[in-house]
């Protein structure tokens, strides 16, 4: 089985933005890939005039909300550095077992790479005039935030077409869970790099197939 990666656009940020930002786009896949019996729940980003689609479930919001302060745990650790957040969706194939390995085994078929660059908020230095920096400073901080919503408003947008689009190799349904399949949500550990949890991925992949990369 093929394993489907979308490699979503890269989102420069400050540290105050990112629960809202990584919420938002989480929320958006799995609501896209739930296929489930969902309700849906409108939510309204609070730094940014974006309305998302929640699945209504109480359970996944917690796995996601514990996910988002996780990473923004490791981020606090590791300022001004890149980083991503693999969203990976499986099925469970069961197989004989043998001394070396379990009954079961994860095939995934989709996965979601979320990209981030957290920056430091600037610091504008003090001056006579100090109306003019701070006027300076919101104005651009103004500019900034709309940059950024700009720039999530496209990804959401990529989420859309990716989950429209791609269908053909999602496994038949045979539950009826609100998320008919298992997922995962991968940061980076306390020991990993920016990247580090890539090696954990590209084993996986391996052992599903390899992926089609759609930018």
């Amino acid at each position: 089985m093929n394993c489907e990666t979308c490699q979503l656009k890269e989102l420069s940020l400050e540290l105050l933005e990112v629960r809202d930002v990584l919420r938002c786009v989480l929320h958006t896949i799995l609501f896209h890939r739930a296929l489930g019996l969902v309700r849906p729940k409108d939510v309204d980003c609070d730094l940014f005039e974006i309305t998302y689609v929640q699945c209504g479930d109480a359970e996944l919001e917690k796995k996601i909300d514990e996910k988002v302060e996780q990473f923004v745990c490791w981020v606090e650790k590791h300022p001004n550095k890149k980083s991503q957040v693999c969203l990976s969706f499986y099925e469970l194939k069961y197989k004989q077992p043998t001394w070396f390995s379990s009954k079961t085994e994860r095939h995934y078929w989709e996965q979601w790479i979320i990209s981030f660059h957290v920056t430091n908020p600037k610091i504008h230095g003090k001056s006579k005039a100090t109306t003019i920096p701070g006027e300076n400073a919101l104005e651009e901080t103004s500019m900034r935030r709309a940059n950024l919503e700009s720039s999530l408003r496209e990804v959401l947008f990529q989420i859309i077409m990716f989950a429209n689009e791609k269908k053909d190799h999602i496994p038949l349904i045979t539950n009826s869970e609100v998320v008919s399949f298992p997922y995962e949500i991968t940061i980076p550990s306390s020991s990993d790099s920016s990247f580090g949890w890539r090696t954990e991925v590209i084993k996986r992949v391996l052992q599903t197939g390899h992926p089609s990369l759609l930018n």
